[in-house]
């Protein structure tokens, strides 16, 4: 009997969730398209076989996740909504939260995204651009004394920055997405550190080395500063045994 396979009790899924995944099924295979409305509330109970309250619920979970506007009472039915940036990222956060990656894997896709937004950055971004990611940069030298709260804001502005540069709305998406989760787990343990200050300042340094490349155009050695620069700051909170991954980013790199 000990070599028999044991199981867990089965969850039942909910109505609602149905309805919510034909939707969204019908919206990837193109049937449903921005601007379109599904039939009225009452409609769509007869449709699907389900209570007026579960359709409700239904229409309120695709409304959160920015897939459609429903307005009680209209007559026109819910109007599918183009695709949203915002939608996509509480999408990916709460992927990212509720699926507890690990800090390696975190880390590990962020000096790809960041790397990957430098190469781009360096090809594509424009004097305004560069102008943006110099304030950006001397905000983040003022934060420094504030603290790292304000810090971590300047810092998510000259990433967003270089990342609006690399013409790419998903790599500005993920980046935030991932940034956001990665920071929410070690904020307290830097805040905490003795050295906080010391540390801000090498990342300052960093930051300044990026840009630098970016301006010239050089998008390797961005990618490779950004890349060092996030495991340098970032791999003192990976456990030794996950840090493979991360290490595999730096192997092969152009000095």
């Amino acid at each position: 009997m000990s070599d028999i396979a044991k199981f867990q009790q089965v969850q039942p899924v909910r109505l609602y969730q149905r309805i919510v995944e034909q939707v969204e099924d019908a919206l990837a295979r193109g049937e449903l398209k921005p601007g379109q409305r599904l039939p009225s509330e009452r409609e769509l109970a007869v449709q699907f076989g389900a209570s007026r309250p579960t359709v409700r619920e239904a229409l309120r979970v695709l409304e959160s996740s920015g897939l459609v506007r429903s307005r009680p009472g209209d007559p026109n039915g819910p109007e599918i909504l183009p695709f949203s940036p915002t939608g996509l990222t509480q999408q990916m956060t709460r992927l990212a939260q509720v699926e507890e990656m690990s800090i390696a894997e975190l880390v590990s896709f962020r000096m790809i995204l960041d790397g990957s937004a430098n190469m781009l950055a360096a090809r594509l971004r424009s004097e305004a651009e560069l102008a943006a990611m110099d304030m950006t940069i001397a905000v983040m030298e003022e934060a420094i004394a504030k603290g790292f709260t304000e810090f971590s804001e300047a810092d998510m502005a000259f990433h967003d920055s270089v990342a609006q540069a690399s013409r790419n709305s998903l790599i500005q998406v993920c980046n935030k997405v991932v940034r956001g989760v990665v920071l929410s787990l070690i904020s307290d343990k830097v805040t905490r550190s003795r050295n906080s200050k010391a540390l801000m300042r090498e990342s300052l340094l960093h930051h300044r080395e990026v840009l630098e490349a970016i301006r010239v155009g050089d998008g390797p050695a961005a990618a490779r500063i950004s890349r060092q620069n996030l495991y340098d700051y970032y791999s003192g909170y990976v456990p030794k045994k996950d840090r493979e991954a991360l290490l595999a980013l730096l192997e092969g790199e152009p000095s």
